[in-house]
């Protein structure tokens, strides 16, 4: 029974060893000072406007608006920032015109927007967006603007009118 114990004993002094060696070659990390405040930061209260989406694959309109969206405070498309027709919709115009979007919008108070994404939709339209919404989106969030809520707010047809074509669809 005495040998049983001082085998035993052996790993428990070994890794006290270990473990005091691990503690002197480490760095002693730094307490923070108890005396010392930080100062506190003041969070101003943040002013909610709408961002209006609308991006097609032939053109991207970005307008902020209040938070009730009577009252408009910037409109901007790609057909403003690009000179050819086919670069409206690009990421490029659309990043573009989300800045100027932007800046208008902090001029007039606006710190935070809620984001209203829409496609043409209905029954010709195509339901998804064009390629500029994500970029918008992108460049206003980089431009400092707090970003709530994204929505999508394609319409959708609810099986009113009977679609063109006529019975057997468009022959090309």
């Amino acid at each position: 029974m005495a040998e049983e114990n001082k085998t035993a004993g052996q790993p428990e002094a070994a890794s006290q060893a270990r473990q005091e060696r691990s503690q002197e070659e480490r760095p002693q990390q730094r307490q923070p000072r108890q005396d010392y405040q930080r100062p506190r930061q003041e969070r101003r209260p943040i002013r909610w406007g709408l961002c209006h989406i609308f991006s097609s694959f032939n053109n991207t309109i970005i307008h902020i608006t209040d938070i009730t969206g009577t009252e408009s405070i910037a409109r901007t498309s790609g057909g403003q920032v690009v000179k050819s027709d086919r670069m409206e919709s690009s990421p490029t115009a659309a990043m573009i015109a989300a800045k100027r979007a932007a800046e208008l919008a902090f001029e007039r108070g606006i710190t935070g927007i809620h984001v209203k994404i829409r496609a043409p939709g209905g029954h010709g339209g195509p339901s998804s967006p064009g390629p500029g919404a994500q970029a918008a989106v992108r460049a206003l969030s980089r431009m400092g603007l707090r970003i709530g809520i994204i929505q999508d707010v394609t319409p959708v047809p609810h099986d009113g009118c009977r679609k063109k074509g006529g019975r057997r669809g468009r022959r090309v």
